[in-house]
Parts: structure tokens; sequence; C-alpha cells
């Protein structure tokens, strides 16, 4: 039965009473009340159709409620993941687009992939390169990217996508006077509505009822007010021009981002050929990409300017012969026909739309995911590596903080290698079935286990609750506000924003700090490619540490005052002998640091000429390998030339015992090892009277004891 669980770990909620599946059954659809609104504003956060947002909210939960180890942690969509998502596929395809969804579900499957692995070989304490500045520094400056990308939506402007994420949110910055008054109303009511009801009556979902009301008032209103119009009504021949010259470079990019795709697919089967033509034709082809990216990314800025123009241009509507124009508002002396100013709202299919209202979530498709297998595109499999591996650790992360954090109230005992297992078969899993990137959520669990949750089979419920929505209310979710669910995520990640522990780790580890702030600024800087900003932050935490592994702290001690030791440069401290130097060693002897334990060793000799011995205080090494015990011996013959011996104290087992093993007791001398740092300096001071002839009272400062 032990080893059924193991594989089988759901098998753990049986038996189950009438108390555990009341409780279950009320936190599943309290959580359903909060996912399905959540989940189409984090799908739109990965450049997703709302939709899959919904698709996402299915298999892979119930799949990671199966096989994970948490009773209360509900997987699904999270902002997070979401915002990596959209910035690892960005640069490949057109947020929307078909294969955009395409490669979004591939990465999905990559890091499930990923997590898997991580969970079947128990490597699960890989996350540790992520250090606490770090993780705080990405999260505070992702929280800001997620918060702000949502502003367009608030006031109802076009955030056109760029490779600068900072230029971008500026664009939108320099739009407020174009803003949409209904839509700010929106958001705002929005906001206030949740948060009150957060405050008053935390048990009413705030978000809900947002969803709810807001969606009335905008579907009895007319909100979004859009209308179709044919080239002919367009009566400014300006904006009929830009619209045209905006559609022709909207196809152009779209056919430069499939012919670059299949280029480097070629490039890929040309490269692994033994026949120079073959390769010769693969750096062609990879050359030819190249310049098809420059193309993109020049014809992306310049329709983004585009875009933004047009949205500026105000019309208005005239009816002529029985015939809607629309004509430019400045400067028209014809008299509007609806009072209302029209912008430029998208192109396609021929078709121009115009809306004179704010935007809606609109058509939802109905019905259930189908199975399909996610399309591997290999010629992105090693660009999109780096984004997985770092999605893998982050989802990881926060699915294993979430549970460890209810685990601490539940006393549940938390096994991270089964919840890679568990997060990842629900990554791949849900590939299959429309499903984007997925993680643990840290709202929808601390509202688990705060409504009660019993068992994994909470989460299943609000599965199932997905599918009825998907089955039979999507049309009456056309008229919610995007405001509203931009709102929604803004609420959910502003609240990350921490800056307090920074500013306290200024004053216990300023290197931290520093890779943290590092971390944070190289994430603004590099958005919308936010995996690059954690990636330096890895890289900069582990090249502090090697570095504080290549130079241990090293000091030489004397007594100070208080009878306790201390370094003598640090304190400034009279030296307790010119015959023996007594050196405080902290950290592992290894290949990484002998040579700075050969110069520390010859450094205190230089220091003190007339020493006689070397004493290496060696509390602080916990482990000796193949290299440090040569580096000992090599030192230690060296100084003996010379008339010093080198000596050692308080040294751990494990250390003495591998000295044992490769002789270096024996080639020391056993009467140079001692027990402890008190016994070696009053041995070491009885010597040095010995040698210099002098009285005991030169040796009394040693045998002074602490205050």
């Amino acid at each position: 039965m032990k080893m059924l669980k193991t594989f089988l770990p759901f098998l753990r909620w049986f038996p189950m009473t009438r108390d555990t599946l009341r409780a279950d059954l009320i936190a599943g659809i309290t959580i359903a009340l909060i996912l399905v609104p959540q989940s189409m504003a984090y799908a739109q956060l990965a450049g997703l159709p709302v939709v899959y947002g919904l698709y996402a909210s299915f298999v892979p939960v119930i799949v990671a409620s199966l096989w994970g180890s948490s009773n209360q942690l509900h997987t699904g969509p999270v902002a997070m993941l979401s915002l990596m998502s959209a910035a690892a596929v960005i640069s490949y395809a057109t947020p929307g687009t078909a294969d955009f969804i395409e490669i979004s579900l591939m990465l999905a499957m990559l890091v499930g992939i990923l997590r898997l692995a991580l969970g079947i070989f128990r490597m699960g304490a890989i996350i540790n390169l992520l250090s606490s500045p770090v993780i705080i520094g990405f999260t505070n400056a992702a929280s800001i990217i997620i918060g702000f990308s949502q502003l367009s939506k608030i006031i109802c402007v076009p955030f056109p996508r760029s490779s600068s994420y900072i230029s971008d949110l500026w664009n939108v910055v320099l739009q407020v006077p174009e803003l949409h008054l209904l839509t700010l109303l929106f958001a705002i009511g929005s906001w206030v509505l949740i948060a009150g009801l957060r405050k008053i009556s935390p048990a009413v979902p705030g978000i809900l009822v947002a969803v709810v009301i807001s969606t009335f008032i905008a579907a009895t209103t007319g909100y979004e007010d859009k209308m179709v119009f044919e080239k002919h009504q367009i009566k400014d021949e300006h904006i009929k021009q830009a619209i045209a010259d905006y559609t022709e470079s909207q196809t152009k990019i779209k056919e430069l981002t499939t012919s670059i795709s299949n280029n480097l697919q070629k490039v890929e089967i040309l490269e692994a050929s033994d026949d120079i033509k073959d390769i010769e034709d693969a750096e062609t082809l990879r050359a030819h990409a190249n310049v098809e990216k420059y193309l993109v990314d020049k014809l992306k800025y310049t329709n983004n300017r585009r875009q933004i123009e047009l949205h500026h241009l105000h019309q208005q509507m005239i009816e002529q012969d029985g015939t809607i124009f629309l004509v430019s508002k400045e400067g028209s002396q014809a008299e509007s026909h609806d009072g209302k100013t029209w912008r430029f709202h998208h192109a396609e299919d021929g078709q121009i739309i115009f809306s004179a209202g704010g935007a809606v979530i609109g058509n939802i498709p109905r019905g259930l995911p189908s199975f399909e297998v996610p399309n591997i595109r290999w010629d992105l499999l090693f660009a999109l590596l780096p984004s997985a591996i770092v999605m893998a650790l982050i989802g990881f992360m926060e699915a294993t903080s979430i549970s460890k954090a209810i685990a601490t109230v539940t006393g549940e005992k938390v096994n991270t290698s089964k919840e890679l297992i568990g997060q990842g078969l629900a990554n791949i899993a849900g590939s299959f079935f429309g499903s984007y990137t997925v993680s643990g959520s840290f709202s929808r669990s601390a509202v688990a286990a705060r409504t009660g949750a019993k068992t994994g089979f909470f989460a299943i419920i609000s599965a199932l609750s997905v599918v009825l929505v998907l089955l039979f209310f999507t049309e009456y979710l056309y008229h919610l506000p995007q405001a509203v669910l931009a709102v929604i995520v803004m609420m959910a990640v502003l609240s990350l924003i921490r800056f307090k522990p920074l500013l306290h780790w200024w004053q216990i580890d300023r290197i931290g700090s520093i890779i943290g702030i590092i971390t944070f600024v190289a994430t603004l800087m590099m958005a919308p490619a936010i995996a690059n900003g954690i990636l330096l932050g890895i890289g900069l935490t582990i090249l502090a540490f090697l570095i504080r592994t290549m130079k241990p702290r090293v000091e030489i001690i004397s007594r100070k005052k208080d009878g306790t030791f201390g370094g003598i440069d640090s304190n400034k401290l009279a030296p307790l002998s010119e015959m023996f130097v007594p050196v405080r060693f902290d950290g592992a002897l290894t290949f990484i640091n002998v040579a700075y334990f050969e110069d520390m060793v010859l450094n205190a000799h230089a220091k003190f000429p007339k020493a006689k011995t070397i004493l290496i205080i060696g509390s602080g090494i916990n482990s000796l390998d193949a290299s440090g015990e040569e580096k000992i011996r090599e030192v230690a013959e060296r100084l003996n030339k010379v008339g010093v011996k080198l000596a050692f104290s308080s040294l751990k087992y494990q250390v003495v015992r591998v000295m044992i093993q490769a002789g270096l007791i024996d080639i020391i001398g056993k009467e140079n090892f001692f027990s402890s740092k008190e016994v070696a300096l009053e041995a070491l001071c009885k010597q040095a009277q010995v040698d210099s002839g002098k009285s005991e009272e030169e040796c009394a400062a040693l045998r002074a004891k602490p205050a």
C-alpha cells in the first residue's frame, strides 16, 4: 500500500468523511469564484486569448492536485510565470497569433519536463542557487513590470510591445491625455470594490462581485461601442493611408516571422550534415534569418508609432445621403451624427474597426480544449531553454514556499521532490490540452487553507467549475471590461513588492544586498526579457560565493582586554609573541582556496620572521580535499627547510581523518597537533620561553580568562 501511495499519492485522501467532502466542496467553489476571472486576466498577461487562461485552469489543476504533496496548494495560471511566458515568446511571434499560442504551449511542455526531471532525480536543492536578495530583487522588478503593463488597459490606450519595456511604458505614459474616462472609472470602481470587500467582509469574493457588476453595467450601457467601416467610409486620406500601411506592415511582420522560423528549421537540418555545401547553405540561411529579424524589429517599431498616432486622431461620424462616414473631428464643419469621438481600434480581414467606447473581453470560444500534441519547434528549443530553466526554478520556488508556509499552520509534511513531480506532470499534461505554463498560486492556496480545504480534492472541484464555465457561461463574459481584469492583476502583484528586506540586508550582508539591487535594476532594464535579470543575479551570487570561498576570513589573533581572542589588525592588538604566530583560518581547505592558504601562511612568516611556529587554528576548516592535503604538505616542507614548524589546533574529525589517511600527521609531527587553541598556545608559549630564555611573565597574557 505504501508503494502504491508513492506512485498514486492522491490515495492518501481516502477514506473521506462527510465533513471532509463538505469542507473541500466549499473551498473548491470559493476558489473557482476567484480562479475564473484571475485566469482570464493572467492569460492576457501571457499574450494569449483569455480562453487559454480557462484551459490552464482545467487539466493542470487536476493533475497537480493528484500527484502533488500539498493538500492545500492550488495550481494554475499565476502572474509571474504569465509575464515570463509572454517575454520568452514575444521575440518569435506576435501576441495572440496562432504561432504565439503554439510556442507558448511548447514552452509549457519544456518547463514541465525540466520540473519533472528535477523531481525524479531529487534535485530540489538546486533552488538554493536563488538567494533571498536575488529573489526579492527579481520579484520586486517583475511585480512593477506586471503592474504597470496593465496601465494601458486602465486608461484604454494602445500598448504596442517591442524589445524595450521601459520605452513601451513611456509611450503609454505619453498617451495619458488620451485616456478613456469611462474605462478609468471602471478600473477605479473595481479597485475600490475589491479592496473594500476584502477589508469589510473577507468572506465575500470581491473579485467575482466586481466582475459581475462591471460586466452587467458594461452590457447594459453599450460600453464597448465598436463599429466596422469600409475604406470608402473614411474621408481622411491621411488616416486611410496610415491604416493601409499599418495593415500591410502587420502582414509583412507575420510573413517574415514565419520565414525566420522556416529558415531556422532548415538550418538545424543542414548543420547536422557532414557535407560542406550543406554547412555553407546553413550559414547563408542563418545570415538571412538575422536580416529578417532586423527587418521585423524595424517594422514593429514603425508600426507601434503608427498605431499610437492613429489612436490619437479623433474621428466623428457623419451621415451623407444615407451613408455613414468618418471625418476628422479637428477642423470639421460637419455636424456629428451621434456626438461621439471615434478612434482606430484595429484592422483585420479587410475590415477596419473603430471604437467610441472601452475594451471588453469579447468572444470566448465555448467548449472544452481538445487533445492535441504540442508542436515542437526544434529551431526555438535552445533559444527558449534559458527562459524555461528560470521559469522552472521560479515556479518551483513559488510552489514550495507556498506549501511550506501553509504547512506551518496545518502541520502537513511537504515533500519538495513530489511537488516538483506534480508540477512537472501538470505542465506536461496541460500542454496537450491548450494550457500555457502554470504553477502554485499563493493567493488561491491561502484562500483554500483559510476556507478549510482538507484534501487536494478541493482543487478538482474548482477545475470542474471551470469546465461548467467553458460549457455554459462563456457568452455571459463577453462584456467584461478589460480594465477590470487589469485591476485584478495589479492588485495581485503590487502586494508582492517589498523593499524593506533589501534595506535590512544592507546592514548585515552588503554584498548580497547589492546583488539584489543589481538584479532589480537589471530585470527592469532588460524587460520584457526578465529571465535575463534573474540569470544575472544567479551569476553574481555564484561569483560572490566563489570569491568568498577563494578568500575565506583569515586573521592573526591575539588576546583582547576582555580576555577573548580577536584579529590583531581588525582590533589593533599587540601580537602574542614574536616566536609563534597563531592564525585563524575560517573556510574549507579545498582546491579553490589552497593558493590563498599558502599565501596566508607565507605572509604570516614574512611578517614575523623570528617565529619558529605557524599555528593554524582550524576550527573553521570543515573539509579537506586532495588539493588541500597536497598544499599543506608543500607548505610544511617549505617552512621546515627554514626551521619553521607548521602546527594545527581545533581540527574537526573529518579533517583529521583525511590527514591520517594521507600520512600528514606523521610528516608534520604528532606533537604539532593540538586539541584546542588554548592548549596549543600554552604549549607554544612554554616552548618560546625555552627558546628565548625569557621569564614566565611573558606568557601571562595568554592565560587571561574572559571577564
